[in-house]
C-alpha cells in the first residue's frame, strides 16, 4: 500500500505495448537525424560561402545553436525519460543547469572584461603581447619613446 504523501513522487510510466515504444524511438531518432543534418548542412554553408563577421553569420550559428538545443531536449525528453516525469522533477534539473550556464557565461564575460582592460591599462603588458611591428608603429606616435 502507498502513502499519500508520495503519491506525487511515485508516478507509473505507462506503455501500452511494445510496438508503439518502437514507434516512438524510431521517430525520435528520424528527427534527431534531420535536426543534424540541417546542422551539418548549415556549417558547412557557413564556410563554403566564406561569410564575413556579420549579421548573417552570427544569424546562422544562432540558428545551429536553437538546432542544438532542440536535439538536447528531444534527448533528454525521450531517451532519458525526463517527459515523463512530474513537473517539480524536471525543475529539480532543469535549474541547476541554467544556473551552470549562466555561471559559465559570467566567467567567461569576466575573462574577457579582465583581457581588455589589461591590454587598455598595462601598457607592459600590450607590448610583450604585440608583434615587434605594431610596437614600433605604437612608439612612432606622439608620445612615444622614439
Amino acid at each position: 500500500m502507498q502513502h499519500p504523501a508520495f503519491e506525487e513522487v511515485t508516478v507509473h510510466h505507462h506503455q501500452t505495448d511494445d510496438k508503439s515504444f518502437k514507434k516512438k524511438i524510431i521517430k525520435t531518432t528520424v528527427i534527431l537525424s534531420i535536426i543534424t543534418i540541417v546542422e551539418l548542412g548549415l556549417g558547412l554553408l557557413m564556410y563554403a560561402l566564406d561569410l564575413p563577421d556579420d549579421l548573417r553569420r552570427l544569424m546562422l550559428k544562432g540558428v545551429i545553436i536553437i538546432l542544438s538545443l532542440a536535439k538536447a531536449y528531444f534527448i533528454v525528453s525521450i531517451f532519458m525519460h525526463l517527459g515523463d516525469e512530474i513537473r517539480n522533477m524536471i525543475l529539480t534539473i532543469v535549474i541547476p543547469l541554467l544556473l551552470f550556464i549562466w555561471f559559465i557565461l559570467a566567467f567567461i564575460i569576466d575573462g574577457n572584461s579582465y583581457k581588455n582592460l589589461r591590454n587598455k591599462y598595462d601598457k607592459h603588458f600590450q607590448e610583450r603581447t604585440m608583434e615587434k611591428k605594431d610596437v614600433k608603429e605604437l612608439l612612432k606616435k606622439p608620445g612615444g619613446k622614439e
